[in-house]
């Protein structure tokens, strides 16, 4: 059960994860040197718009932005798991405060949607002829979901435990 509200780290260490194509590589700084860097899902989005945003858009630059998708989709699938699963948060949600079911469903349609947004800026990055913008583009539209997803989640955590209707327990 949970009694407050619920609070990700906002600063862990990161394992490397190998690259598919070779040796583990140490990821490109995120922010200044020496700076910590967000963890989990909102490090991983942070670490694909800034590569997304870099100028220049040789081979290595539509990899970078591959490499970085991965993560991105990989940290999304456990937020689902970890939302919808039958021990998920939205489960409990819905016991304590039935009143934020139309939330709940919504955040839950927004799954699938995210969840075909990675997919489909993934298949943009794959195609050798693709415009660098186009891919900017789908990138950018999903980062917005993303921005927005994780708004309304937040949202209805707080609704959840910083409204008091009386009356529900």
């Amino acid at each position: 059960m949970v009694t407050g509200p619920v609070q990700q780290p906002s600063l862990v260490a990161r394992s490397r994860v190998p690259h598919p194509t070779g040796p583990a590589a140490d990821p490109p700084p995120v922010g200044l040197p020496g700076e910590p860097r967000p963890a989990g899902l909102a490090g991983d989005v942070h670490a694909l718009g800034r590569a997304v945003a870099v100028t220049s858009t040789g081979p290595r630059w539509r990899e970078d932005v591959l490499l970085r998708l991965g993560p991105v989709r990989q940290g999304f699938a456990e937020h689902v798991r970890a939302t919808e699963g039958p021990t998920g948060l939205y489960r409990e949600l819905l016991a304590q405060s039935p009143r934020l079911d139309h939330g709940v469903r919504l955040l839950t349609r927004e799954h699938a949607v995210i969840v075909a947004a990675i997919l489909a800026a993934q298949q943009i990055a794959e195609r050798p002829g693709t415009h660098p913008d186009e891919l900017r583009h789908r990138v950018g539209h999903l980062l917005r979901r993303l921005a927005r997803h994780r708004r309304r989640g937040a949202d209805l955590l707080w609704e959840a435990y910083q409204t008091d209707l009386g009356g529900e327990t």
